[in-house]
């Protein structure tokens, strides 16, 4: 009767632990979400195409706030000591200081010419003197002239003076009359653009920060993987509850002209499914442009 008793116990757990056991994983099942995401870009052209074969990452932190954390590890080299750094002979004062105050070395680009005013443009040696020699070319427009010459410096200074405000005035109110003169005035800045040097000091910084922006987010922070199907979707399944970003790192998903990034935030709930539509909207644009 003893062994009996032993047996019979035995198998009443088999069926108790049978019962329990689909149970127990639908339990576990509901304590973790999923993410289900359709990548899609639009090029100039209109038409709409899926991000084929692509990679997309999960992190616990945006990539953004983790290219911040590696900057501290690997900062980028400091532009206001390469400023100083140039000859003042080339490089007036106010020029240094409008490159400080507007944190660019580049002089050139139609975003450089729309964010030079006026005061810009008649304070700085530099733009006033690609500014005029612009517009003195230009035959369609009646620009003021200059009624000073060099020589009559030191044979009369006060009179020289006198014509080089006079000059300047006549310019700042054609150029308060005529903000749009101002295009292509960047192309008579090209021997004094010192963005080439900058650019050879950040391409040297550059290997090793990158590198340790991978290892950073491909490590620390990620949380899953998944590459897109044919249609541009992917799954990821088994995600613990939490805030997250999706995210494709420093690589570009390119459709014809469109070459789209994306660092999304997106809110994983146990038991359900987040779904997110990847497109030009929520994409980060790579501008390619230095400062």
């Amino acid at each position: 009767m003893k062994r009996l008793g032993t047996v019979s116990i035995f198998l009443l757990a088999c069926v108790i632990s049978t019962i329990s056991a689909p149970h127990i994983i639908a339990q576990t099942g509901a304590q973790t979400g999923s993410i289900e995401f359709v990548a899609r870009a639009t090029p100039s052209s209109g038409i709409e195409e899926p991000v084929r074969g692509f990679p997309f990452y999960l992190l616990s932190k945006s990539f953004r706030e983790i290219s911040k954390e590696a900057e501290a590890t690997y900062p980028k080299p400091d532009m206001d000591a390469f400023i100083d750094t140039l000859d003042s002979r080339e490089y007036s004062k106010p020029l240094k200081a409008w490159m400080k105050k507007n944190h660019r070395v580049r002089l050139s680009g139609e975003d450089f010419v729309n964010k030079l005013d006026v005061s810009d443009i008649m304070d700085v040696p530099e733009f006033f003197a690609a500014y005029t020699e612009r517009m003195t070319g230009d035959q369609t427009v009646t620009f003021p002239t200059a009624k000073y010459k060099p020589a009559e410096k030191a044979k009369d200074p006060a009179k020289y003076d006198r014509l080089v405000a006079e000059y300047h005035d006549a310019v700042r109110r054609f150029l308060t009359a005529n903000p749009k003169s101002t295009d292509g005035m960047d192309l008579n800045l090209e021997e004094v653009d010192p963005s080439n040097k900058w650019d050879q000091i950040v391409a040297k910084n550059q290997p090793e920060f990158h590198r340790s922006l991978l290892e950073l987010a491909q490590t620390k922070y990620l949380v899953a993987r998944a590459e897109t199907d044919l249609q541009g979707q992917g799954f990821l399944r088994g995600i613990p509850p939490g805030n997250y970003w999706l995210t494709t790192l420093e690589v570009a998903a390119s459709i014809g002209d469109a070459h789209l990034r994306w660092d999304v935030p997106i809110t994983v709930r146990a038991g359900s499914v987040a779904t997110v539509a990847l497109t030009n909207i929520n994409a980060t644009h790579p501008s390619g442009i230095s400062p």
